[in-house]
């Protein structure tokens, strides 16, 4: 490993974790990439062999079997997997965010139900609260959960679920009638268990099949259709509805910082790729990397490589601290999607005319990229949350 995304401070143990993660990248996900891409398929194997390794039970406490790691571990794991397979960090972000979401907010009944069975990766999490007629705006979701007696019926059409059709227990966040003023506290997430797969998955819940993606292959992005769904009131998450809001946001917060690990995983694959090339490829008698043009761009890449790299940390120390981060993960999350964008245009110029093709690396991370600047929460999104947190603190 080069000097960049060096991380201080890590115990021997975290180091241990980031040494073995990047050398099961290298070695198990690196070589398969390209077909599991091509074929767009979930990669059985590799998530099989992660879940060996405990990943699926990074940050669960070890009195529920998981191995209780910090978020900081857990953001340097995802950028190693995302500089292998970025799709590989989609698929333990949601698991992630809904035992993250369990564990905080969970009663001690659901907290003994499902944190042991995701920690072993038995159930796989994913989470819901987009809508086809909403994006950012969740205020305006429309699906709906009426109380009858001990139990709810939802009906409504959920949209843009990552694992929708892998996962075994989804969060869902819905519309409940509780009598407030405020729209976000007539809000309620339930913690879903269903069958895997495609199809009615449940009585009255149906997963339709995946949405086809320009990039982001092998995990399967859905839609998920409630059409009188019964569910029982003690899977409403925390047993009190109108919290599901301020719970979906707490979670999205550290998902946040998932992303922009993501995004500094890709950048660092994309600098590696680009400035071997550069060695590589020859132009008017010599190596391109000699070319002072060339020389500039990879140091532009390697700085914001770097760059997006520290302020993942930063934000996930803050929030590891017990501290609030929605500054900082808004920052980390802004920050290093643009970058990784911006590496990733870079090292695909390097590589002129061959990035276009399907043979090469590059043209992989050049579809993927894209996803970083809209996933949870656009870049524009992310710079109102800023704004936002600067005035408040800024306030004269």
């Amino acid at each position: 490993m080069g000097r960049l995304q060096r991380t201080e401070g890590l115990t021997e143990e975290q180091q241990e974790i980031i040494t073995t993660v990047r050398e099961f990248v290298d070695r198990e996900v690196l070589p398969a990439v390209a077909a599991l891409d091509k074929a767009d398929e979930y990669p059985t194997e590799i998530v099989a062999a992660m879940r060996e390794m405990g990943i699926f039970g990074l940050m669960i406490p070890e009195e529920y079997g998981g191995l209780g790691e910090s978020l900081l571990t857990y953001a340097l794991v995802v950028e190693e997997l995302s500089r292998g397979w970025m799709s590989l960090s989609g698929i333990i972000n949601t698991h992630f965010i809904v035992s993250y979401m369990v564990l905080k907010h969970g009663t001690d009944a659901q907290r003994a139900e499902y944190l042991p069975r995701l920690a072993a990766g038995e159930l796989t999490g994913a989470f819901s609260m987009s809508e086809p007629g909403c994006g950012s705006d969740v205020s305006a979701i429309q699906t709906k959960a009426v109380a009858d007696g001990d139990r709810y019926t939802i009906t409504g059409q959920k949209m843009w679920l990552t694992n929708g059709g892998s996962s075994s227990l989804v969060a869902v966040l819905v519309k409940t009638d509780e009598g407030a003023q405020s729209v976000y506290k007539n809000m309620t997430t339930f913690l879903i268990e269903k069958k895997p797969g495609f199809g009615e998955v449940a009585p009255g819940l149906s997963v339709p099949g995946k949405i086809e993606k320009m990039g982001y292959k092998g995990v399967d992005t859905t839609e998920m259709i409630f059409d009188g769904f019964s569910i029982e009131a003690s899977t409403v998450l925390g047993g009190t509805p109108g919290q599901g809001f301020y719970q979906m946001m707490d979670g999205i917060e550290v998902g946040r910082v998932n992303v922009a690990a993501r995004a500094a995983g890709v950048a660092r694959r994309a600098f590696e790729l680009g400035i071997a090339y550069a060695q590589q490829r020859e132009t008017f008698g010599r190596a391109i990397a000699n070319h002072q043009a060339v020389q500039f761009r990879l140091a532009e890449m390697a700085t914001k490589v770097e760059a997006a790299h520290q302020m993942t940390v930063m934000a996930a120390r803050r929030k590891d601290s017990g501290e609030r981060n929605d500054l900082e993960a808004g920052m980390a999350k802004y920050l290093a999607g643009e970058y990784c964008k911006e590496v990733v245009e870079d090292a695909f110029r390097i590589h002129g005319g061959y990035a276009y093709s399907k043979e090469y690396e590059i043209e992989r991370l050049y579809r993927d990229t894209p996803m970083l600047l809209i996933g949870e929460g656009t870049a524009d999104i992310q710079k109102m949350i800023i704004g936002r947190r600067l005035l408040e603190d800024y306030k004269i």
